[in-house]
């Protein structure tokens, strides 16, 4: 019995050992759809979980890729994409708006963390912009909630829904991702520069929160 355990606890080591090996020869968004993979089909590795993994960290932080999503409780970055501490540097705000706090968390994360890749991550059923959509400038509430429905309502690429009427929460919701990644390719200083200098990839991605499953838009 003992050997056998041996032998099991050698084989499960092995295999951890492949799984990293082959992981390191991802890019940071094969990562990610690899993990969004293992979660969807139920089979999720729940990698860097470790107290050792704690301790590794102690000595720094290296994600290989920054997420920029909503604060809703059913869209975890780390849960969704099954990566661990260390692994993903994740900014949450509803409806994944981005303001002058969350800009600066992205540059230091390029900067000082050499981060290569932001996904901007719109999630279906998004409250944030049901709230836009039931508003269309009646939200009279004097909170800060209207701050986020304004800043929606703002955004370039709403506008011309709302213009052309095709406005809906699925094409609304599409629009929001759309304007985050051409918000983060052209914002200046730092990340228009190492967007155009190919040193950082932005794209965006829509998450299913009844399959889990996340599509990029490449």
């Amino acid at each position: 019995m003992i050997k056998k355990g041996l032998l099991y606890l050698l084989f499960i080591s092995v295999l951890s050992a492949c799984n990293h090996t082959e992981n390191t020869n991802l890019s940071p968004l094969q990562k990610l759809e690899e993990g969004n993979k293992r979660f969807t089909s139920g089979k999720p590795m729940h990698p860097d979980e470790t107290l050792e993994r704690i301790r590794e960290l102690k000595k720094g932080q290296h994600p290989f890729a920054i997420v920029v999503s909503c604060s809703d409780s059913r869209v975890p970055a780390e849960l969704v994409f099954d990566q661990g501490l260390g692994d993903i540097f994740s900014i949450r705000t509803a409806g994944n708006v981005i303001g002058d706090y969350e800009l600066g968390s992205l540059e230091y994360a390029v900067e000082h963390l050499d981060c290569k890749l932001i996904v901007v991550m719109g999630h279906k059923d998004c409250g944030a912009i049901k709230a836009f959509i039931n508003s269309k400038g009646h939200y009279n509430h004097s909170n800060h909630i209207k701050n986020i429905i304004n800043y929606i309502e703002s955004e370039n690429e709403e506008k011309k829904l709302s213009s052309a009427n095709m406005l809906s929460i699925d094409k609304a919701i599409d629009a929001n991702i759309a304007h985050g990644v051409t918000f983060l390719k052209t914002a200046e200083p730092i990340l228009k520069e190492r967007f155009v200098q190919r040193k950082v990839e932005v794209v965006g991605a829509l998450y299913d929160i009844e399959s889990g499953k996340v599509t990029f838009k490449k």
